[in-house]
């Protein structure tokens, strides 16, 4: 039986990744042509979209690893059961639970790689490609806005209540983390505008507190900050006064840090689940909507398992004799399967996302469906066999 088992997880494994390398080719195709382009821009050259792309690839690992494990499984299945081999693998003794184990510990295995690919490797990988395409055109993230990008914070006391409100928008923000055409407007809690600072540009630098701790701080140049006061004149009527204050440089304390801006530059799916769950909680801690992101956190957490339920869906498809007929057919149906699951995992995310659906139902339900349909086809092949 061991030689049987090893011998399906060895030809499974080298039809995964078969299926693997032909969807990553075919998908790194596709982004050459959409840098095309850009090539000519600048000092953008053949070069730099190669390795763009080369770096864009780990992401791609991530997203199509379910739906490869699904196809690749049914592929390898198919031609054992085109060979009579499954026939024989089950005359000699192995049964539907040790095949069923066999390939649950494949997927339990390519769940942990892509779990991995997902936090450290794609995320990293995805900041080079972008830090490679700025730096050679020479462009800075501005963000969706024509101002730029905009970012609430707040300055909260030890027991949680908001002291001040900010809405800090930042013109261009470089792939080394330094923000430029900054502009703040501070608000007191009961929404009065109490100032505002314009800097020509900041860089982080966290100040070192009492008792060997560190404070977040950037130190912002070119610095002009207008503040609004409230005073009583001289016939007792309260009057709006400004002040404006100009300097050459000026430290500001506040949570926001090269590690959250960074998420502005990467989309959510490419980043690591540490850093969704960081911005989520900065997001809430600020009144902010935060489903997007919520959502993308709980694709960490779901698409690992879904290789399992991908790799016991294919199971089914072993059971086929090719004496039957219709195999090919049903190798078809079987890779329909793993497109419309990938399409499923899109549709039910945006419908999520437009009903405010709880993010983790919303991309769980596909997997429910294919892991219920799985159940479903493996109890048909039970009473068949």
């Amino acid at each position: 039986m061991r030689l049987i088992g090893g011998y399906l997880i060895r030809e499974i494994s080298l039809g995964i990744l078969a299926v693997l390398f032909g969807f990553l080719a075919l998908f790194a195709f596709f982004d050459l042509i959409n840098e095309l382009e850009d090539i000519g821009r600048a000092g953008y050259r053949l070069q730099h979209a190669v390795l763009y792309v080369l770096l864009s690839l780990p992401g791609h690992v991530y997203e199509l690893m379910p739906v490869a494990a699904l196809i690749g499984c049914i592929y390898a299945l198919s031609q054992f059961a085109g060979n009579s081999e499954f026939t024989a693998m089950r005359a000699a003794g192995m049964s539907r639970y040790l095949a069923l184990r066999s390939i649950v510990g494949i997927g339990v295995v390519l769940a942990i790689l892509t779990a991995i690919a997902g936090e450290w490797v794609a995320p990293v990988a995805e900041q080079l490609a972008q830090k490679l395409r700025l730096n050679v055109l020479g462009a800075s993230q501005g963000g969706t806005f024509r101002s730029g990008l905009w970012i609430k914070d707040s300055v909260k006391d030890s027991k949680g209540q908001a002291l001040r409100l900010r809405f800090v928008n930042i013109g261009n923000l470089t792939p080394e983390g330094r923000m430029e055409r900054v502009e703040i407007h501070e608000f007191d809690p009961g929404f009065r505008l109490s100032s505002v600072i314009r800097a020509a540009a900041g860089i982080y630098q966290p100040e070192e507190v009492a008792g060997g701790g560190t404070r977040s701080a950037w130190k912002l140049n070119g610095v002009e900050q207008t503040r609004f006061e409230v005073a009583a004149g001289e016939s007792g009527i309260e009057a709006l006064r400004t002040r404006m204050d100009r300097a050459p440089e000026l430290i500001w304390e506040s949570d926001l840090n090269p590690g959250i801006l960074a998420v502005l530059t990467i989309a959510p799916d490419r980043m690591s689940a540490w850093a969704l769950w960081r911005y989520t909680s900065h997001l809430r801690e600020n009144s902010q909507n935060a489903d997007r992101y919520e959502l993308a956190l709980w694709k960490k957490i779901v698409y690992p398992v879904a290789i399992i339920v991908m790799l016991m869906l294919a199971l089914p498809f072993a059971y086929l004799q090719s004496r039957a007929g219709g195999i090919g057919l049903k190798l078809f149906l079987g890779v329909m399967l793993g497109v419309g699951f990938y399409f499923m995992n899109g549709l039910f995310s945006n419908l999520g996302l437009l009903n405010t659906w709880p993010p983790w139902l919303a991309v769980s339900i596909p997997s429910m469906v294919a892991f219920a349909l799985a159940l479903a086809m493996l109890g048909r092949v039970g009473r068949s066999y």
